[in-house]
């Protein structure tokens, strides 16, 4: 097996284009054509990280943080960084970053998260737009069924929980078959008065290669006619964060507690209690100070995240409370969901979790 096998199982889950602008997910080090030995899921890739993969037979590295986010313009080991690709190079070790695409997908880290948290009524807190297209074709009615079902089966017409989505309207269709035409319905150089129907699916923009091909070989025309239409419409399955309901509400302390339990963390940063009880709860792993205005409109009654700085504490404004769990203690589950991506897909290969913890924060306590 190859690692663009293993690449593919990863971007059908979570595509490169649900990424963030300033990221570096994908293959960063390597040759994806290159029979796999087995591959190392790690939250971070240091040359730690590479010995632990080579000691274990394992020639790609699956990260969640990429080890390079800007250019190199030199690779002589000055820092980590360099190192780390170094080592990567001269043991033919391949690296790839799953970053903030597996952040921004319904199934990804956030949701990792939340239900370690038991979280329910689970939805992204912050779904973004400007990720869904409009295909729009033109069917005779005989032909109608085969058409949308062979496109329901290739993704088209998913909208939130609802599957199989379309909508259809009648007309009239005209045309003239030209001398290397073969039509279907009339003759040569005769013009054609057809009754069709409009036929019109939303879809995820990584689909659009797949469902035009997919619309070319199911519809019986050989000139088919389709339109795609750019929409600004919110992907209710994409975005920041996850916003949930607790099964029982809880005390704030007690809710800190649990939450200390889980994350294994040796202490929170949190803004003052509010004396009320918790139900309501966000949350989303790493750096996550851009949620706080979100997580106050969606009535979140704590959010946890990370990275929260001194003046973005007063952003709380006592209107909930802001745990800071620490960024490594929120994506460290991560690993495991990476682990079980490919371990379900690939079930007889040798798919390893990284044995370090690779936390470059240690606490005094």
């Amino acid at each position: 097996m190859q690692i663009t096998e293993i690449i593919q199982t990863l971007e059908a889950i979570a595509p490169l284009n649900y990424q963030e602008n300033y990221d570096n997910s994908g293959l960063i080090v390597g040759d994806a054509n290159v029979e796999c030995t087995g591959v190392l899921c790690t939250l971070d890739t240091l040359e730690r990280t590479v010995e632990e993969a080579a000691a274990k037979n394992c020639n790609l590295i699956v990260a969640h943080h990429p080890i390079i986010f800007s250019g190199i313009k030199k690779l002589n080991g000055k820092n980590y960084v360099e190192r780390t690709v170094i080592a990567a190079i001269k043991n033919n070790i391949a690296i790839y970053a799953i970053h903030t695409n597996l952040d921004n997908v319904y199934n990804g880290v956030n949701k990792k998260i939340a239900d370690l948290l038991g979280l329910t009524n689970q939805k992204i807190l912050s779904p973004k737009n400007n990720l869904l297209s409009k295909l729009i074709t033109f069917v005779p009615p005989s032909e109608l069924d085969k058409v949308r079902n062979a496109l329901f089966t290739a993704g088209a017409g998913n909208i939130g929980n609802y599957t199989e989505c379309s909508f259809s309207s009648s007309g009239v269709g005209t045309f003239k078959a030209k001398e290397a035409a073969h039509p279907v319905v009339g003759k040569l150089g005769e013009k054609v008065t057809t009754e069709e129907l409009k036929v019109e699916f939303i879809f995820p923009n990584e689909l659009q290669n797949l469902l035009v091909s997919t619309l070319q070989q199911a519809h019986p025309y050989e000139e088919v006619a389709y339109d795609i239409i750019p929409i600004n419409n919110i992907y209710q399955n994409i975005g920041s964060g996850i916003i949930g309901d607790l099964v029982v509400e809880t005390d704030e302390s007690a809710f800190l507690a649990t939450v200390k339990k889980i994350f294994k963390v040796p202490c929170i940063k949190h803004t003052p209690f509010l004396s009320q009880k918790v139900q309501k709860v966000a949350v989303c792993g790493g750096s996550g100070s851009f949620l706080i205005k979100p997580a106050i409109a969606a009535k979140a009654q704590v959010f946890v995240s990370s990275d929260i700085k001194y003046h973005e504490f007063f952003d709380a404004d006592n209107q909930l409370v802001i745990a800071d769990i620490g960024h490594w203690e929120s994506e460290q589950y991560t690993i495991d969901l990476i682990f079980d991506i490919l371990v379900t897909k690939f079930t007889t290969f040798a798919i390893l979790k990284s044995a370090l913890n690779t936390n470059p924060v240690q606490y005094y306590l």
